[in-house]
């Protein structure tokens, strides 16, 4: 096992007591880089391509966002939190997710990025201004990195329901009648991402935003090969952040995967999910509790068959807390809830998928016949 110690215990107590069942094995990935470029702070917002931005609004107003801006071309999306806009949506021919927008820590970081990169600062079109590196990720994400001139002030936000605990009962005399209104979403949380050249996405995010993995999960039986799915978080030092910022794994496409927006609690997602289905969307997975990241979950599909994650009450990681690693398994991704459905794990077949496939065993990737069946496998147990 590791070495490493964590608060004054050795890395395998620490996983066993706070996160994950075992760290990692001598020589196998650290989790993070000795000199990476910049340290992102966090993730931005998300930037997405859709035909008809009328209807991306009437949903996003039924999923908890506030509009920072519109425009006809543009629709800016918000949470109650001051900062930076969660979401841009732009008018394009078809619906698809474009890439993760990071932010810088300091606006000095941006030439930092942009001489180690070859690429150059510049202005952000984002409301209230800024300036902008745009880069290109191994598996051919554009990735931007953003420090904002202005910030979005606070919005009134969902308050956190009063809760009777056993003896700690703290509300007498009361009733708890939450309204049946859309989860007011506070604040973009993390995405996740599909990828063929996994090994080569995560070092080129460690070594060039400076993210370090919470959590590694491998194949049953390929942990030799190394880890297939990674739990990426911002490194802050000694603020704790979020356990996941970004996660990908290896997968037969580079894709969207779906992307988490936090709200206030338990009930906040559950009201806001009784609203969603009476609207008619799509539940994809949930209500549930994750293993990694310990999250509070609900997974909807938009209009246009995109995952959105409502999350409440998630893991906060500094970062003197090494990697955990796990097998990837479909029964893992969750301490309780309703079984994973096929529509969650992509596992429905269509000719796409196939497509898919075909192309990445046949390609210049990290996909063969043995990843492929793990990965058929884990879906399956």
């Amino acid at each position: 096992m590791s070495e490493t110690r964590v608060n004054g215990t050795d890395a395998k107590t620490a996983h066993q007591d706070l996160h994950s069942e075992r760290g990692a094995l001598r020589g196998e990935h650290p989790g993070r880089a000795r000199n990476p470029v910049i340290k992102v702070a966090d993730l931005a917002w998300l930037e997405f391509e859709k035909p008809d931005l009328d209807r991306a609004e009437v949903f996003a107003r039924d999923f908890g966002f506030g509009v920072a801006a519109r425009t006809e071309r543009e629709l800016w999306l918000r949470g109650t939190f001051a900062g930076s806009p969660c979401m841009v949506i732009r008018r394009g021919r078809t619906s698809r997710f474009i890439g993760p927008v990071f932010r810088a820590a300091e606006r000095a970081d941006l030439d930092r990025l942009a001489r180690a990169t070859g690429t150059a600062v510049q202005d952000a079109d984002v409301p209230g201004g800024g300036r902008v590196v745009g880069l290109l990720d191994p598996s051919g994400f554009p990735v931007r990195v953003v420090h904002c001139a202005e910030q979005l002030p606070e919005l009134p936000g969902q308050r956190p329901l009063t809760l009777n605990h056993g003896t700690d009962q703290r509300r007498t005399n009361a009733t708890q009648r939450p309204p049946r209104e859309p989860s007011r979403i506070q604040r973009l949380g993390h995405v996740v991402l599909e990828t063929r050249v996994f090994a080569r996405a995560l070092d080129w995010y460690l070594d060039t935003l400076g993210m370090i993995v919470s959590d590694f999960l491998f194949l049953d039986g390929q942990r030799g090969r190394g880890p297939t799915m990674a739990f990426i978080r911002c490194d802050q030092g000694s603020l704790a952040v979020d356990h996941h910022t970004l996660a990908m794994h290896l997968g037969p496409a580079n894709g969207y995967v779906h992307s988490a927006y936090q709200v206030t609690d338990l009930d906040a997602i559950a009201a806001g999910g009784e609203y969603l289905a009476e609207r008619g969307y799509q539940r994809s997975w949930g209500i549930g509790r994750h293993i990694q990241g310990s999250q509070l979950f609900d997974y909807w599909r938009d209009p246009d068959r995109l995952m959105l994650e409502h999350f409440s009450d998630g893991d906060l990681f500094s970062c003197d807390l090494e990697p955990g690693w796990a097998p990837m398994s479909t029964s893992g991704l969750a301490q309780w809830g309703p079984p994973a459905t096929r529509d969650f794990l992509g596992a429905s077949p269509s000719p796409a998928r196939v497509r898919d496939v075909i192309q990445a065993l046949r390609g210049d990737n990290e996909m063969d016949p043995a990843r492929l069946l793990g990965l058929l496998k884990a879906a399956n147990s």
